[in-house]
Parts: C-alpha cells; structure tokens; sequence
C-alpha cells in the first residue's frame, strides 16, 4: 500500500491562446472545475497506476469537497483517513495556454487546517511501502509526516512543491526528493541540473529532477547516475504532470523494479497524462502505461 499525505484542491481551469501579462485580460476558450490537489492528484496516480492507495488529507464541508472525496474514492483511493472540516475547501486557479503551459494560484482552504498527522494518520503510514509527500499542507504537518514514516522504516518521496526553504529535519526524513529544474534551482541557488542534483544529494539520499521534454534526472549518494528520456507527444495540457511522474514511480519501486525501470515506467505515465486535458482527469490506468512501456 502507498499512504499520501497531501492537499486537495478544486482546480478552477481556464483555458487561453497565452496566458494574460501582469495587467491584461485576454478572453479564453473554456473553463473546467477539475478535483485536483497535488496529494490527491498523486493518491489518483498511484492507485491507476496499480497500486493500493490511502490518502489522509482534508476537505471542507462545501460541493467541492463532496466531490473530490467522490473522484477519489472513483479511483479506488482509501478516503478513511480524508477528514471533513468546517469552512471551504482548497481551490487552485490554473491558467492553461495553447502550447500546454499552465501558472496556477492555490488557495489552501481545508488543507491549512491540517497541522499534523493524526495517531490514525501514522498508524496508516507505518503500514506502508511509501509515503508520499508535498508542500501544499502546513510545512510542521509533513515534517512530522515524514519523521513518522522514517521511524517506521518507509520510504519517503517528498515532491517540493510550491518551492520553499526546506529544514534539515525535513530531508533528514526524505529517501526521494523530485523536484522539476525549477524547484530544485529555487531550493539549491544552483543553476543547471547536474550542478543542482549534486546540490541536492548533499542533503538527501536520492534526488530524481524532472526536465519535462528533456525528461529526467536521478541521482544517489552511492554514485549511482542516470538520465531516462521523456516520450516524444503533443502537450495539450501539463497540469499534474508531475504528479503523475511521481504517483507512477512510487508504485514501481514499490513493485521492487530498479530505479531506471522505474523512470521509465515514471516517464511514460507523465506522456501519457500531457496529452489530455486535466489534473485528475489525465492520469493513465496500469494498462496504458504498460502498452507505453513495451
């Protein structure tokens, strides 16, 4: 089983020819409210992916939170652990252009009232092969998130994001940190990808940049290097692509494969989630990926 210890947002997507500068307005396409989130997004991920999946996190008590409880448990995500709050649930603003990029603007709602996990919450993580983890909860939750999986002995993939200065006490517990360039640019002060995984790897034990197009980067404190390629597609829309890469190389190294196996199997995940609209509703089933794969 993988735990994820995460945020739930209702994506709020709309779609544009360019995204508007600091002043402008600029009229769209279309417009999509998409359950979302980068905990959720990961929890719908692993579980397409093929793996059996619990999501601890919080929603409010409006129609978005009804709704991505629903999507979740559609996926077959474990939502016991997804708490209900008074007030409203986190919403993210996300700005699609034609060629696939997106800007987004998350306002946490419930998740900020998440400051911890629960004894419950713990129980379920010491349980699991992984434990996967974000930045769009209060930062002291996912510390003591990550601590409690590293005291029971799971992996910890932590995905930096939105991009902060992280505490020792934080990577002291991550095995996996995966960031894209720009995160791990932010969180090193080092420019270029190899200059920023050795940055990288001199506070956690594996470090895994994504470059989208340009596909991906891993490294580990014992030497170990390797760059996998991404798929050659059409993006239509990159929102979660991330997610989706990091849902999907959970659930393969959780299935024991070795870390290129993985990458690859990561990879294809992530092309086959750009080529569809969506956060939620772009993730591939186990099936698609393994005809992506062979």
């Amino acid at each position: 089983m993988i735990s994820v210890f995460g945020s739930a947002n209702m994506d709020l997507v709309a779609y544009v020819s360019e995204a508007p500068k600091r002043g402008e307005t600029v009229t769209g396409h279309h417009f999509r409210t998409i359950p979302g989130g980068k905990g959720a997004n990961q929890a719908i991920a692993a579980a397409r992916a093929g793996a059996r999946v619990a999501f601890l996190g919080a929603v409010g008590d409006d129609g978005f939170g009804a709704e991505m409880r629903a999507t979740l448990v559609e996926a077959g995500v474990d939502v016991s652990g997804l708490r209900q709050v008074p007030g409203p649930s986190g919403i993210a603003h996300i700005v699609v252009d034609d060629a696939g990029g997106n800007s987004i603007v998350v306002v946490p709602g419930a998740n900020g009232t998440v400051t911890g996990p629960s004894a419950d919450d713990l129980a379920v993580i010491a349980e699991s092969q992984a434990l996967l983890l974000q930045l769009e909860l209060p930062l002291e939750a996912v510390v003591e998130a990550a601590r409690g999986a590293r005291a029971a002995g799971v992996p910890v993939f932590l995905t930096p994001a939105p991009a902060q200065p992280l505490p020792e006490e934080l990577l002291d517990a991550v095995t996996t940190i995966v960031p894209n360039e720009h995160e791990a640019a932010a969180i090193t002060g080092v420019a270029g990808a190899d200059a920023a995984l050795d940055a990288l790897l001199e506070r956690v034990e594996e470090a895994v940049i994504t470059l989208g197009s340009q596909g991906a980067l891993f490294g580990s404190r014992s030497g170990e290097r390797l760059r996998v390629p991404s798929v050659p597609v059409k993006a239509v829309d990159t929102t979660a692509a991330g997610d989706t890469f990091v849902g999907a190389l959970a659930v393969a190294r959780s299935e024991g494969r070795a870390m290129a196996g993985a990458l690859t199997f990561a990879s294809a995940a992530a092309a086959l989630s750009v080529q569809r609209e969506g956060a939620s509703t772009s993730m591939p089933a186990r099936e698609e990926i393994d005809r992506q794969v062979s």
